[in-house]
């Protein structure tokens, strides 16, 4: 499919399309580099059997709004095939598929993990902030398919999945859970549908991810202010090592399987 995707990518940016209406199109793939995108719709007009987002999510495209990307080769782009310039207002609107190069991503992550092993025993790094972080949710996006898109009510990031819903990405950085749990703001789980918290583990990779109801967790676990800690104990039977119970809500199988730690890989194995 890629290999067609990049062919129709080409093909469409090889003529300018300034009398069409693809310029009013919501959503555009990106080809074999960023000098090269082509409407969702027009791929659907070319490939039956992609029908949604999701088709291409589920072969490791990522979709991220314009206006994160901040990517000046596609406005080029768009003002030469449309004839009009793409302004802020519109950009906001418009997310891009893009696959990324899974083997790079992993080989890089292999190299920081040795960088970040040396900083940690020089006692350089003393948390998991920022980088693990970004990385975890880099890592929900995948598996889960999520649309990443600028916050209309915070500073950063909202995540909102397939089914239109807001997301809350929460991510644990270490080898084993804190006897108090994951903590949680309240007025966040308010705010959305579903929380992921991805475990992931100090080399960087997911050690185990929990998939939950945001509704459930206000109703079933305790509160400290406006505060919530998810502590193993309470959702045990929801961890994706022990449980299938949310595996319906994974986009592509194989970023979660690339991704996982060892053990976490074999407790999933057979059972994806």
């Amino acid at each position: 499919m890629k290999e067609q995707v990049y062919k129709l990518a080409e093909e469409f940016s090889s003529t300018s399309h300034g009398s069409s209406d693809y310029d009013k199109d919501s959503v555009y793939v990106m080809g074999r580099d960023s000098k090269s995108y082509v409407p969702l719709n027009y791929l659907k007009k070319k490939m039956p059997e992609i029908t949604s987002v999701e088709n291409l999510q589920a072969q490791g495209y990522i979709f991220s709004s314009s206006d994160i990307l901040d990517e000046s080769d596609f406005k080029d782009w768009y003002s030469t095939q449309f004839s009009r310039r793409l302004t802020l207002k519109d950009a906001k609107l418009v997310g891009i598929l893009h696959i990324p190069d899974s083997k790079q991503i992993f080989d890089a992550v292999n190299q920081i993990d040795k960088c970040y092993g040396m900083l940690r025993e020089s006692f350089v790094i003393l948390n998991g902030k920022n980088f693990p972080v970004q990385l975890g949710e880099w890592y929900a996006k995948c598996i889960f398919g999520l649309k990443q898109l600028k916050s209309t009510s915070q500073r950063g990031f909202d995540f909102v999945i397939g089914d239109g819903n807001k997301v809350e990405v929460k991510v644990h950085w270490n080898d084993s859970s804190s006897p108090k749990g994951v903590k949680l703001k309240k007025s966040l789980l308010e705010l959305s549908h579903y929380t992921i918290i991805m475990y992931v583990s100090k080399n960087l990779m997911i050690r185990d991810v929990i998939f939950l109801d945001s509704e459930f967790i206000l109703r079933k676990l305790d509160e400290k202010g406006h505060t919530i800690f998810v502590k193993d104990a309470d959702v045990g039977s929801y961890f994706f090592s022990k449980s299938n119970k949310h595996f319906d809500k994974v986009v592509n199988k194989i970023a979660l399987m690339k991704f996982a730690s060892p053990s976490f890989a074999m407790k999933l194995d057979g059972r994806l």
